[in-house]
């Protein structure tokens, strides 16, 4: 029999590139060179990373830049020997957390149009498209959905939360259900670097925009099935 471990979330540390690599290189056609992620956790004050983990293996990543009163997921990513097990609804749940610990208003994301899986794990915890990007991945010129969560602090936001994570938390580990294959993403060559100040509403198609051009936004397929 082989021995499996309950996943654990943590922060990411240098300690884990190495292995966080290898799950980027399984996810992405392109994937980040290491350099990348060390600059990340050493160099970049707005952001942070989570690693699963399994035993002694990392088995995904999640990351957020905070960006003055919004969180933006820029990477979140499942190794795909470990998906159909809910490690990104795991995931996706420490990122809800810590953006709520951060003080941050709002969750955001962009996401392939043709990603229907993502789609629906994010529209389970409360994600709703609030525009599209024509033409924004540069690989085959796919669309991005943008999509964004209610205020974080607000009570339906939180109740959510709390509902989901103890109906997660109680189901058998490693359990999973029979659910459609993701799409998963090519490239993500479409990414810079920098910061951005919200000057109106976040759901202003002016503020989506200039934080868009600040991020590296990138989405592997974190399940192979829908989450209902």
């Amino acid at each position: 029999m082989v021995a499996t471990f309950p996943i654990v979330i943590e922060d990411m540390t240098l300690d884990d590139v190495a292995a966080v690599q290898e799950v980027e290189r399984a996810s992405f056609p392109v994937p980040w060179p290491v350099n990348a992620f060390r600059h990340e956790l050493t160099q970049n004050k707005n952001a942070r990373y989570l690693v699963a983990r399994e035993g002694d293996h990392v088995v995904g990543y999640a990351g957020l830049w905070l960006m003055v009163d919004e969180a933006h997921i820029t990477t979140f990513a499942v190794h795909p020997d470990s998906r159909r097990r809910r490690i990104g609804e795991r995931l996706l749940v420490r990122i809800f957390e810590m953006a709520a610990a951060l003080n941050a208003e709002w969750l955001t994301l962009e996401v392939r149009a043709s990603n229907l899986a993502a789609q629906k794990l994010y529209e389970k915890y409360g994600f709703r498209r609030a525009g599209v990007r024509r033409r924004y991945y540069s690989d085959n010129n796919e669309d991005a959905l943008i999509m964004w969560t209610e205020r974080l602090r607000d009570r339906p936001v939180r109740d959510r939360l709390a509902k989901l994570k103890s109906a997660l938390e109680s189901e058998p580990y490693g359990s999973s259900r029979s659910r459609p294959r993701a799409t998963r993403p090519a490239s993500r060559s479409s990414r810079t670097a920098g910061g951005s100040a919200r000057t109106s509403s976040p759901h202003s198609s002016c503020t989506r925009t200039r934080a868009a051009s600040f991020r590296r936004w990138r989405h592997a397929s974190i399940c192979a099935r829908s989450t209902r």
